[in-house]
């Protein structure tokens, strides 16, 4: 076990749009808005031209009965039309279509309506998210789409805000403050619509911040109901009773500076014959729970799935995936509500393949465990006791007294990038992936609201060539085709990497899916055979969605590489040799666009020479891995998303010390670190990127010619 440390060394409506074709053909700037609401949401799976929300329809299901484009024709599929985005960044929206009219979201939440036939920009609405909040979350300035309810267009910004925009011309309608401000909070999800509100969760565990969902009048913005994830120290007192339930599984000392955690930063589904709308929570401020949790608990919340009254926000049943969780195992994984036959019985279940590398099949009225199966590599659990649903962990698993290597890490067996299920086979299909993290505790950590509060120590990096490549070696990835029913896999597509995107299903038997090397593919969805794929000239990490329009349908897809793989993975994430290059891309039968060539990359200067001491460059060491890894990427290997700084310009390097400590480039997203790092702490930081620029010019040195 100790010698696969060094290896692994992880760092860390009826809402609508009339669009007549006419108004469209003359290029019409005001689009026409007729009022529509909650009864065509609920009856979305009846309008398959339409991709009305998130997941297609409130099940989440991610299946269009679109059948235009099958697997007998998929080979002729081309570009129809693309449109550049403003910021070259995380791109990780699914867009929403209504009647003709595209609107998504791209990075630092700027929101794009687009005619969905031709391309053509309608408009374009930019919340001007502060330059101080982009550096302050975990994984990206991203964002994952809109909502759509009765001719108004709802995102959620960066920086907390819910803003409704006017579906016509995209003018602001209301805005409101969805978290307090004060705090490290971060908005990255998509919003839903539920009986007239708009429902909106937020991120920041890492930062230390206590989790909630908030439902808002669609209308007017008006607060109608909030619930939290987790209690704070008043709860046990003076909570209602699911606080004191909650805070009754957090005994002892609670370190309540941390914030708790539990956040709701991305996965909801809804029932609307249940009234039910489900939530999935996410990990634990801080991770390790030998330092949060000495007494034991679970920790409720955390890591579960909570199914709430959609009219009042309260609280009807949970199940915990994690009790208790210490690795990261959020369960803010899509949750699809299907109809499955169970022992020759139909039940209606709620369906969710969990960080942790289990697939939970529940019966979602009651949260009763049907089933649970690991569907990907796991050392942390023997298995799932059905008689009590909790897990049976693994001592291989127990760090607190020894550095563990787990199977999950924490970027998960799966990870937020979109599943999908088909009613046909009867499979859902995943993109999975294997990807284990080095568990060190370290119980002498202290919060700070400006870094990653994980509690965890840092192992060594792979530096040299072999280690660098045996650690690799350990991270994959693959499209699974799992069959819940008997909890086990119907076949599988290997991928070379991890960090894979979101998958589409639909009626002409195929499944589409994006990759972290820049391809789209076409699969059919019985068998597994790969019959079309295209390069997007970046890494894709969104989920690909379909509509029609005039008799012709469409697949598209939000191109940008970035997210948490790509930034702190970087020896992993480079192996797939893109870069970040934000459009939408929209294919068609016979489509004839193609894309113009990629701009040149950056200037890289030759690294001065290395003249610090071993001492100065273990420094640097070691504050490169407290503050940079998680952006910028494992050992200094960028992914392809932010700048690998072991290729700085010269320029760069000039202005080494104001970016680091005067916060010269905080407007792109980069932080100011004055008052965490020192002047000599930056010397101490840039001698460690010299010293790891000299490493790789040593590497392809010896590298056979």
């Amino acid at each position: 076990m100790n010698r696969l440390i060094p290896q692994i060394g992880i760092a860390l409506a009826v809402a609508c749009l009339v669009l007549p074709h006419a108004a469209r053909a003359a290029g019409s700037k005001a689009i026409p808005a007729a009022q529509a609401g909650t009864a065509r949401l609920v009856e979305a799976d009846r309008d398959p031209a339409n991709w009305m929300m998130y997941g297609r329809t409130y099940s989440e299901q991610r299946y269009s009965p679109l059948g235009q484009i099958n697997d007998r024709n998929v080979g002729t599929l081309g570009l129809a039309w693309h449109a550049r985005l403003d910021i070259d960044h995380g791109t990780e929206a699914t867009p929403v279509v209504v009647d003709g009219v595209m609107y998504t979201t791209g990075a630092r939440s700027i929101v794009y309506a687009f005619d969905a036939r031709t391309g053509k920009r309608l408009w374009k609405h930019d919340p001007q998210v502060p330059a101080s909040a982009l550096g302050r979350g975990c994984c990206d300035i991203v964002n994952r789409g809109v909502a759509f309810w009765e001719g108004k267009v709802y995102v959620g910004t960066y920086d907390g805000r819910l803003i409704a925009l006017s579906a016509r011309d995209g003018k602001k309608v209301w805005e409101v403050v969805t978290v307090d401000r004060k705090q490290p909070y971060t908005v990255t999800g998509a919003p839903r619509v539920v009986k007239g509100r708009v429902i909106i969760g937020n991120g920041g565990a890492e930062f230390g911040v206590r989790g909630y969902v908030t439902a808002y009048d669609a209308r007017t913005g008006k607060q109608a109901w909030r619930f939290y994830t987790v209690p704070d120290a008043r709860s046990a007192k003076t909570g209602d009773a699911t606080m004191k339930k909650a805070a009754a599984t957090w005994p002892g000392a609670i370190p309540w500076n941390f914030g708790g955690g539990g956040n709701v930063w991305e996965a909801m589904s809804y029932d609307p014959d249940l009234n039910l709308v489900y939530i999935g929570t996410g990990n634990a401020s801080p991770w390790n729970r030998y330092l949060r949790n000495p007494a034991g608990g679970d920790n409720l919340f955390l890591t579960s799935i909570v199914a709430l009254n959609a009219d009042t926000g309260r609280y009807v049943w949970h199940y915990q995936t994690t009790p208790n969780d210490g690795w990261d195992f959020d369960s803010a994984q899509q949750m699809i509500l299907a109809e499955l036959s169970i022992d020759g019985t139909p039940r209606k279940v709620l369906m969710q393949a969990n960080k942790n590398a289990y697939f939970y099949v529940l019966d979602r009225k009651t949260g009763e465990l049907i089933s649970a199966a690991p569907f990907s590599k796991q050392n942390w659990a023997t298995g799932v006791d059905m008689k009590t649903g909790r897990p049976v962990e693994s001592p291989d698993a127990d760090y607190a007294k020894e550095p563990k290597v787990v199977w999950p890490g924490a970027m998960g067996a799966h990870n937020w990038q979109s599943m999908a299920f088909h009613p046909g086979t009867g499979l859902v299909y995943i993109p999975e992936q294997e990807a284990p993290w080095v568990y060190i505790s370290d119980m002498n950590a202290k919060y700070d609201p400006r870094v990653w509060n994980t509690a965890l120590g840092i192992p060594p990096a792979p530096e040299d060539p072999k280690s660098t490549a045996e650690f690799v070696a350990l991270f994959n990835g693959s499209l699974l085709a799992w069959d819940p029913v008997r909890g086990k896999a119907a076949w599988k597509v290997p991928y070379k990497s991890p960090g894979n995107g979101g998958v589409l299903a639909t009626a002409g038997n195929l499944v589409f899916h994006s990759t972290a090397d820049g391809r789209l593919i076409a699969y059919s969805a019985d068998k597994g055979e790969k019959l079309w794929e295209t390069f997007a000239q970046t890494g894709l990490v969104a989920a690909p969605m379909t509509y029609r329009i005039d008799g012709e349908q469409y697949v598209a897809i939000m191109a940008g590489w970035g997210g948490s793989f790509a930034r702190t993975f970087g020896p992993v994430a480079a192996q797939n040799r893109v870069h970040t290059v934000s459009r939408v891309l929209v294919y068609k039968l016979g489509g004839k666009e193609t894309l113009p060539a990629l701009p040149p990359g950056p200037a890289v200067s030759t690294p001065p020479p290395l003249e610090a001491s071993e001492a100065t460059i273990g420094r640097g060491r070691t504050l490169y891995d407290t503050y940079c890894v998680y952006c910028h990427g494992i050992a200094a290997v960028g992914g392809g998303s932010t700048p690998d700084l072991r290729h700085m310009s010269l320029t760069t390097r000039e202005q080494f010390m104001g970016i680091v400590v005067g916060g010269l480039k905080e407007a792109n997203g980069m932080p100011r670190f004055l008052g965490l790092v020192s002047i000599e702490d930056a010397a101490a930081l840039n001698a460690y990127l010299v010293k790891r620029a000299h490493d790789e010019l040593n590497e392809k040195a010896a590298a056979p010619k």
